[in-house]
């Protein structure tokens, strides 16, 4: 019995510093697809001032390899997605695995303390908190892998979050007028070109979750039903139709995407949430199997 609790310990340790290293390198380099977007972007462009913004962006990227530091300094709050297999045998473990990790990148990346104590109104210096770090949780049955997404929620593309229940009568064209609502009076807040994240479900508790899991799904990624996609890329021409540009200075295109993720909902009401990720949209996957060994999704030249 010692045995194998040293075994798990020397387990939960590894895992937590295979953990800090990938927390570090996602504040540093963004996601293949969102850097592969940006250039994109950036060729489409013929404002000057857009194209200066762009050139900018991309310095800012080498710098923060080059510095060894993270490429904005607002690190956000950190939150973890995880789809955890019934069988992973670390499931008990993982909150605690999550926070020492937030810890350790704290002092590690270093990333800024941005943890405060709702009401009590103090900075933990920490980064985690009371609730913190955030877990949304997904039991895969069957499986024995941990996927995890990793996030850094900055306060920029946080503050344009919405939520809404419409009434039935709204239909579909309320879901996109709630949409485009939030991009004409808080977008720019989120530091475009941004991703914009749609929940639509019974209420807001569940579109909340659904609208933040769209920001973790690969750019250029459609949703399975037609219907719903198709009104993913209508929004995008009308989110781009807007001409805010990059960090909302005017230009051709404002959004690197828009993912929208749905439910079954109660016939009377139609649950709305809108969340945004900015330019420097710091996500991570990575799978961690049984055995601890992992590949890492989102950026296919990472070394940790």
């Amino acid at each position: 019995m010692e045995k194998e609790t040293r075994d798990k310990l020397v387990q939960i340790q590894a895992m937590t510093d295979t953990l800090t290293k990938f927390i570090t390198y996602i504040g540093k380099v963004l996601p293949d697809d969102t850097f592969r977007k940006l250039v994109e972007l950036r060729k489409l462009e013929v404002n000057p001032m857009a194209s200066l913004i762009y050139d900018t962006i991309f310095e800012n990227q080498e710098l923060a390899l080059k510095l060894d530091r993270p490429s904005c300094q607002n690190t956000g709050v950190i939150q973890f997605y995880a789809r955890v297999g019934s069988r992973f045998h670390l499931t008990d473990e993982l909150p605690e695995i999550f926070h020492n990790a937030v810890l350790e990148v704290t002092k590690k990346a270093p990333l800024r303390h941005n943890t405060v104590e709702t009401f009590d109104e103090y900075n933990t210096v920490l980064n985690t908190g009371y609730r913190i770090p955030d877990i949304d949780w997904e039991i895969v049955p069957g499986s024995d892998e941990l996927y995890l997404n990793v996030y850094m929620a900055g306060g920029g593309c946080t503050l344009p979050g919405k939520a809404i229940v419409l009434m039935p009568g709204t239909g579909y064209e309320g879901v996109a007028e709630s949409v485009l609502d939030v991009m004409t009076s808080y977008g720019l807040d989120a530091c475009p070109p941004l991703l914009v994240g749609v929940g639509v479900a019974n209420e807001v508790e569940m579109a909340e979750k659904l609208s933040k899991r769209a920001l973790m799904r690969p750019l250029d990624s459609r949703n399975s039903n037609e219907k719903t996609a198709m009104m993913e890329q209508e929004l995008e021409e009308a989110i781009d139709a807007l001409g805010l540009g990059p960090q909302g200075l005017s230009g051709a295109r404002p959004v690197m995407g828009v993912h929208i993720e749905n439910a079954a909902r109660f016939s009377s009401a139609i649950g709305v949430v809108v969340s945004t990720g900015c330019w420097s949209h710091r996500r991570g996957t990575i799978v961690f199997k049984q055995d601890l060994t992992y590949s890492i999704i989102t950026h296919k030249d990472a070394k940790l």
